[in-house]
């Protein structure tokens, strides 16, 4: 028997898809993970309740999305400053400046991300949306490092440098803890700087980022 063509989606589903996702989005920034109910999701967009499942399989599709959205945001903003990078050493930086966006690093934006880390690790389904990140953060990483490490040296910083990244975050979600973007960043630096060493930094500050 010939199946039916799967249903082309229409302008208004794409442009309500979209809407829902973006008003997932802003809950989650609020209220967290615990926060984001089909009710509440179709409250924030203006839409009817009840008519998320129409767009989507349920809430945790829309989950889902709006995770896949941010990941490809903050790629995008990492490879903007990896082009505009002129050497290994600054695309170390860029990947530091792309992990930390001025204008999300925030304590409600940090205890959202946190709340979905946390599930992660008992959540399977959740976990899945996150390796794509570190794999990306390795693989960036390793770009960068494989003319002047082997892969034992080079899985040992992206380790040091991931905890780092993720702690950071983890610190600045509490609210009695005053971690500017600044010194959140400057920490990481450091770390790069005196794990490498410095003749490995001034290898990284002179040699051209491919492109350039």
């Amino acid at each position: 028997m010939q199946q039916k063509p799967k249903k082309q989606r229409t302008r208004i589903e794409d442009v309500r898809r979209v809407e829902l996702i973006d008003a997932a989005h802003r809950i989650f920034l609020k209220e967290g993970l615990r926060g984001l109910t089909s009710a509440k999701i179709c409250a924030e967009a203006g839409l009817s309740q009840g008519i998320l499942t129409y767009y989507f399989k349920d809430k945790e599709e829309v989950l889902f999305e709006m995770v896949r959205m941010n990941n490809r945001i903050l790629a995008n903003e990492i490879v903007g400053n990896l082009r505009r990078s002129r050497c290994g050493w600054e695309r170390l930086i860029a990947l530091i400046d792309g992990n930390f966006p001025a204008q999300r690093f925030d304590q409600p934006t940090a205890s959202a991300w946190i709340s979905l880390y946390s599930e992660a690790s008992h959540n399977e389904r959740y976990a899945r949306l996150l390796r794509p990140y570190y794999r990306r953060l390795k693989s960036n990483v390793s770009d960068i490092l494989k003319p002047h490490l082997g892969p034992t040296e080079i899985d040992h910083f992206i380790r040091g440098f991931a905890a780092l990244i993720d702690g950071l975050w983890l610190r600045r979600g509490h609210a009695d803890i005053d971690l500017p973007l600044e010194a959140a960043k400057s920490i990481l630096i450091d770390y790069a700087r005196n794990t490498l060493g410095p003749e490995l930094v001034r290898q990284l500050n002179s040699v051209r980022a491919p492109g350039v």
